[in-house]
């Protein structure tokens, strides 16, 4: 039986083997822990983060507000450095609650995906 990491962990790199991100198109990669959000924007091809940001800093407001924050920061972030179309990797969370609210935050902000 398997384990609710072992589980992502499966989802993670069956998803990572179809998307990677490039110069033109890089990844926008998101990792949730039980109090943060992280979200970095990658190209694949050289192994460098471009782009990043948390909600470190931000423990006043409930979790879901903490990640339309983060969302709307790295939209921000990512257009300011010329980056306007990204590949989204949820890095194996389900696309609800604040994996949800990033996504749609950096899309209000700008970003195609």
């Amino acid at each position: 039986m398997t384990t609710k990491i072992e589980r992502r962990i499966k989802i993670k790199y069956r998803v990572r083997a179809k998307i990677s991100g490039t110069a033109a198109r890089p990844r926008m990669s998101v990792f949730r822990s039980n109090k943060q959000i992280y979200v970095q924007i990658i190209n694949d091809l050289t192994g460098t983060t471009l782009v990043s940001a948390s909600s470190l800093g931000m423990e006043t407001c409930p979790k879901k507000e903490q990640a339309a924050k983060v969302g709307e920061l790295i939209a921000k972030k990512a257009l300011e450095a010329g980056i306007t179309s990204v590949v989204f990797d949820r890095n194996g969370y389900l696309y609800h609650g604040r994996v949800k609210e990033v996504a749609d935050a950096a899309r209000n902000g700008g970003l195609k995906f």
